[in-house]
């Protein structure tokens, strides 16, 4: 077999493994700020209840913002702030920019006007569930495509 047979047979099956199995993540989405007035429904004040929510694809339409992990993100006033004391919302979406560049942790902080805030990024589906492909399933994937092509270019 001539090497060009053999380096389009590498790509057809390196293409055919890498779209076997392989989904975007799915995270809920929810805005506490858009829920009916005396409902909770993206768990500003109560468990956030996954089984009223169905988790969206990041890559599908009916994510409101494309992405490849999720996040959740918790903002609380300071007592005060309104006159029946705090308030508390809670937005979980996918996200495509962390500002840290890290997923998997949680940051904290205070916006000027004394708002606290926390948000926590993740990136397995529903982690806000498993992943569709595991780290060693792609290590493993990816270690034995280079030996093949290294083997099949020689």
């Amino acid at each position: 077999m001539a090497i060009d047979g053999r380096i389009a047979i590498v790509v057809y099956t390196l293409l055919l493994f890498a779209t076997i199995g392989c989904e975007a993540i799915r995270c809920y989405q929810c805005s506490s700020d858009t829920d009916p007035k005396g409902e909770d429904l993206c768990g500003a004040y109560t468990k956030f209840d996954k089984e009223r929510h169905t988790a969206v694809e990041c890559s599908s339409e009916e994510s409101h913002m494309p992405g490849t992990f999720c996040v959740k993100l918790t903002q609380q006033s300071p007592r005060g702030f309104i006159w029946n004391g705090r308030w508390r919302q809670v937005i979980r979406r996918c996200a495509s920019v962390s500002n840290t560049g890290v997923t998997g942790v949680c940051n904290w902080g205070v916006y000027e006007n004394g708002v606290y805030w926390q948000e926590c990024s993740c990136s397995e589906d529903n982690c806000n569930g498993a992943s569709t492909i595991s780290p060693l399933a792609t290590t493993i994937f990816v270690s034995l495509s280079v030996l093949l092509s290294i083997f099949f270019v020689r």
